[in-house]
């Protein structure tokens, strides 16, 4: 069986998992210690493809992900795609080099957590001492 999901249930699939929102009938925010926040994090390639955080992710020095919590406060859904609602900014370089082409939103803030989706940052953001590495408002994914 193949299929695309329909417009509705993938806006309330997107708003269960982005803000903790209800899927009645279907699904419920876990009751015992749910997730209050992701983390995202800057890959020099595409991180789906080995399957963890840390798939191709940058690594210059003082890096680290970045939380935002799992609530419209963090996400924003509508129309099947999540956007961030405010920039998020990574820490500034202090050493190193890399650049960054993807960003991911995975349930980790170190170590081979679970990447859940997955974008390419466009313009890619190249990365060096001084260099303030930012995922601007509105950076995207969409629900297909």
């Amino acid at each position: 069986m193949s299929g695309e999901k329909g417009s509705t249930y993938a806006n309330a699939l997107l708003a269960l998992i982005f803000n903790a929102t209800t899927m009645t009938g279907i699904a419920q925010n876990a009751v015992s210690s749910p997730l209050t926040s992701f983390y995202l994090a800057l890959h020099t390639a595409d991180p789906t493809a080995g399957g963890s955080q840390t798939s191709s992710e940058v690594a210059y020095t003082s890096y680290t992900r970045e939380a935002v919590l799992r609530t419209s406060a963090g996400f924003t859904v509508s129309g099947n795609a999540v956007t961030l609602t405010a920039a998020v900014n990574f820490p500034a370089c202090t050493g190193g080099t890399a650049t960054a082409t993807y960003f991911s939103i995975g349930t980790a803030s170190s170590g081979a957590g679970e990447v859940l989706y997955a974008g390419p940052i466009t313009p890619t953001i190249a990365v060096s001492t001084g260099v303030t590495p930012q995922l601007t408002a509105g950076t995207s994914v969409i629900e297909s």
